[in-house]
């Protein structure tokens, strides 16, 4: 579904690019500078709008975010058709003139600058539309293969419906200008924008999210969902790595985690031993030797005056 949708997408934007030259600017008296002013509109208004279409898709969801994104762009397709019809109308007043009247009308018209004004701007506001719609497609592209595939098959999920881009861009030139040839510049438009429609009804009835979709078991709703599951395991070992750490740093900060602490308080514990040890031997050298010393009253003599000389 979703590459299709893209291939309409892409089908949908060429079909001026194809048809211009060839059948429409004879008609509304073109030249190249006119096609680069509507081209650099829509290139601009799609840029510009590419920029809210990722939360209008999120504020819809899925599922309605995809049908309004190609719904707008089909209506914007099929009203480039109409631009002709609103130009003789605006210009002679001719507004029931239908697409082959409307050429009549314009054909014998003096007022070739009033036409050339007015179809140009014409198509502006239809390429306004039309980007409106198509600047939704990728986002709601991208959201919907998120919700089908988990984060390792994304990859090949998102390349498979962006080749639809391609196979636009190589079908467009093979149709488009058959159409236009047969039918008229204004059929292309209405043909191809059409097919957004279609689309439109399959994508009503076959997309459902993961988890409601009938045809979805159980082991493939939690091959979708492993990202979550493996993320929970992830939240919970993260939750229990930081408890932990905590705990050790509470345990640290009073001494009793931290080796730098323990060799510390065991090098205070034996120097404290230590100087137990030297007062209690000195307490009791100082009693062994106040006992075997008698006390005299006259001082000790120097060691030198024990001897007599013998001379």
């Amino acid at each position: 579904m979703l590459f299709f949708a893209t291939t309409i997408n892409y089908l949908d934007r060429q079909v001026l690019s194809l048809t211009w030259k060839d059948f429409i600017a004879e008609e509304f008296h073109w030249t190249n500078t006119h096609y680069g002013y509507i081209t650099m509109f829509f290139s601009g208004f799609y840029a510009l709008c590419m920029l809210f279409a990722g939360r209008f898709v999120d504020w819809l969801d899925t599922k309605k975010g995809f049908l309004w994104s190609i719904g707008i762009w089909s209506v914007g397709a099929c009203i480039h058709a109409f631009c002709g019809i609103a130009t003789a109308g605006i210009v002679s007043n001719e507004w029931l003139a239908g697409f082959e009247g409307s050429k009549e009308v314009l054909k014998y018209a003096e007022n070739t600058g009033t036409i050339i004004t007015v179809s140009v701007t014409l198509f502006i506001l239809a390429r306004a539309v039309l980007a409106l719609g198509e600047a939704g497609n990728f986002p709601a592209a991208i959201k919907a293969t998120a919700e089908y595939f988990p984060k390792k098959d994304r990859g090949f999920a998102t390349s498979i419906f962006n080749a639809g881009a391609q196979i636009g861009a190589l079908l467009a030139p093979l149709t488009i200008p058959l159409i236009a040839k047969y039918y008229g510049w204004e059929m292309s438009f209405i043909i191809i924008g059409a097919l957004g429609f279609i689309w439109m009804g399959f994508w009503v009835f076959i997309y459902k999210k993961p988890e409601k979709h009938p045809r979805v078991n159980a082991a493939e709703l939690a091959y979708i969902n492993q990202d979550e599951a493996s993320a929970n395991v992830t939240e919970e070992k993260i939750e229990e790595a930081q408890t932990k750490k905590l705990s050790q740093q509470q345990l640290s900060d009073t001494g009793r985690c931290n080796p730098r602490c323990k060799i510390y308080t065991e090098r205070r514990k034996v120097m404290a031993l230590n100087a137990s040890l030297h007062s209690v031997k000195k307490a009791r050298y100082d009693e062994f030797y106040a006992l075997s010393t008698p006390h005299v009253s006259v001082a000790r003599k120097p060691r030198s005056q024990d001897y007599t000389n013998p001379a």
